[in-house]
């Protein structure tokens, strides 16, 4: 079932749902995706031994090779549910078992499905995980990028904002509250991190961007200045994920935007 729950016009509040759900075989079925439409999937990395083991099995070699070198078992755990998850998630679109879909990753890490699975036109996804929790975007025919990050209240936001962020960002940040800021620092880190993952470019691009946000604070737009290696026309979507939580999705089209959940076998 997909839902479009509404704070404020627009406004897409993402509940986060036991993986055990996602990755049940007898609940699997398809999900159909209009082209430019953005699919929401939010997680608890909560599985049981069997729920984790399930989602090793469907790893290929790189991933398994990534989780092994995780020193704390929790951040190993949460690694292989989510990247389990995540091949759940997209075997539902595509029609193939979770273990077949076959990826590669660009210069930047960014991971992409290869060219025999991606079915036409193709489908792009992308995810981000922290604190316990995941959540993966999926489109067709166009990159999307998605982050999640918890508000951490110690975060230096005046020296990084001052370091990272461009003068305008920074400068709004600095005639907030001090309680006020650590919040800010993330919605705009959130920002600029979907962007860039949207586009397969590494953090070193974070001042190249610089966000506008909408009046209502569930929208932006991005300036990308003459001579920058990043692409312009992207649009943001500021997502509601619960208190001290900030979360956003970027891509070039963003009217249509929908959570999944995984109470039906098919859509």
């Amino acid at each position: 079932m997909m839902s479009n729950v509404c704070l404020r016009d627009n406004d897409v509040l993402i509940s986060f749902q036991s993986i055990e759900n996602l990755t049940d075989v007898e609940r699997q079925g398809h999900v159909g995706l209009e082209l430019n439409a953005v699919h929401l999937w939010g997680i608890e990395l909560d599985g049981s031994s069997r729920c984790l083991d399930r989602c090793m099995q469907w790893l290929d070699k790189e991933e398994r090779q990534r989780a092994a070198r995780f020193i704390r078992e929790e951040d190993r755990q949460r690694y292989v549910l989510a990247h389990g998850g995540l091949r759940a998630v997209l075997s539902r679109y595509l029609g193939v078992a979770p273990d077949v879909l076959e990826m590669c990753r660009g210069e930047a890490g960014k991971p992409s499905l290869k060219r025999e699975v991606r079915s036409q036109p193709a489908i792009m996804f992308n995810m981000s995980h922290a604190q316990g929790r995941a959540l993966i975007a999926v489109s067709k025919g166009q990159e999307v990028g998605i982050d999640l990050e918890r508000i951490r209240p110690d975060v230096e936001a005046e020296k990084l904002s001052k370091r990272y962020f461009a003068p305008s960002e920074h400068a709004t940040m600095m005639r907030a509250t001090q309680k006020q800021r650590a919040g800010m620092f993330f919605r705009y880190w959130v920002s600029k991190e979907a962007v860039l993952k949207a586009q397969g470019i590494g953090l070193q691009a974070l001042n190249q961007c610089e966000i506008l946000m909408t009046a209502d604070g569930i929208g932006a737009e991005v300036l990308v200045p003459a001579g920058s290696r990043l692409q312009d026309s992207w649009r943001i979507r500021l997502l509601s994920c619960g208190e001290g939580w900030e979360a956003a999705v970027a891509a070039q089209e963003l009217v249509r935007v929908a959570q999944c959940s995984f109470d039906r076998a098919s859509y």
